[in-house]
């Protein structure tokens, strides 16, 4: 079936969201697939399918995406480094299927999956190499890229990693969103919170997002926004997003890029529920006397 104009065929994205790891309003996973699937299913020509709550979709839903996006926690929790989940993704990798990784899910096991995200999108966070403080980035200056349609210079608090590893050439790659993070966010020590290479990096630019074609013709994109599950309320920063997955299927981007009106309901919806405390213990009846 023919799409609308300015698109060639009807495009599948498949959206894969993690397991609740946060608390209510960060990483949230769900809630934020189940977004971003409704709004690119307003876009002429795009369908999405989404898996929910780290369950791993089946053969058939790889086998007819022409995108995979996946929003869950990274490190040894990956759901792309687990059993033959590799394997798989290599496979769609292998025959053009566009490939995006959001926030926590740029960053592989700390001894594993490496390789793979240097072949699927580039680049990655590297334990104890790249940082991930919280700050606002400042994006002044968008390059002329189908991404960046209809988005204009911003800035906006999230956990935005930076001194990605990025593999030795970047040819046919460019930053979509660059930054210069302020020089308070290295810190000497702690755990992610710097290292003797970064701190040679103070003003510096770093890319934060960015995207290109592979040698198999399947388009990438790495974001490493997204901790902040109320930034999707930011028209610049949501289009950025959307605009992103549309590109990486190989459908044109609207010329204004992806629009949509959002609502503080919207936004609200599918949230992971707040985790239970445990109640304190009863206290002890009197003692008779």
């Amino acid at each position: 079936m023919l799409a609308s104009a300015g698109f060639t065929a009807d495009k599948q994205i498949l959206m894969i969201a993690g397991k609740p790891s946060h608390p209510p309003g960060q990483h949230e996973h769900n809630a934020g697939v189940l977004l971003l699937s409704k709004w690119l299913n307003t876009v002429p020509g795009i369908h999405t399918t989404t898996s929910l709550s780290g369950a791993w979709p089946d053969a058939a839903e790889f086998d007819k995406a022409d995108a995979i996006f996946f929003f869950c926690d990274g490190g040894e929790n990956h759901l792309a480094f687990q059993a033959d989940h590799p394997a798989i993704i290599a496979k769609a990798a292998a025959r053009g299927v566009g490939l995006m990784f959001m926030h926590f899910a740029t960053e592989p096991p700390a001894k594993s999956g490496h390789q793979e995200m240097l072949d699927w999108i580039a680049g990655f966070f590297d334990l104890n190499y790249t940082i991930n403080p919280f700050y606002e980035a400042e994006f002044n200056a968008l390059p002329a890229h189908p991404i960046t349609r209809g988005v204009k210079p911003f800035k906006i608090k999230d956990e935005w990693y930076y001194n990605i590893r990025f593999r030795e050439s970047l040819r046919n790659f460019t930053g979509i969103l660059i930054t210069t993070p302020p020089a308070d966010t290295i810190k000497a020590d702690g755990i992610r919170s710097g290292n003797a290479d970064v701190r040679t990096k103070i003003g510096q630019p770093h890319f934060v997002s960015w995207a290109g074609e592979r040698q198999d013709g399947g388009r990438s994109v790495g974001f490493n926004g997204g901790h902040y599950h109320s930034n999707l309320g930011d028209e610049n920063f949501r289009k950025i997003v959307l605009n992103s997955l549309v590109w990486i299927t190989k459908a044109e981007v609207p010329a204004k890029g992806v629009e949509v009106t959002v609502t503080p309901a919207e936004l609200a919806e599918n949230l992971d529920p707040k985790p239970m405390r445990p109640r304190p213990p009863a206290a002890a009846p009197p003692a008779e006397k």
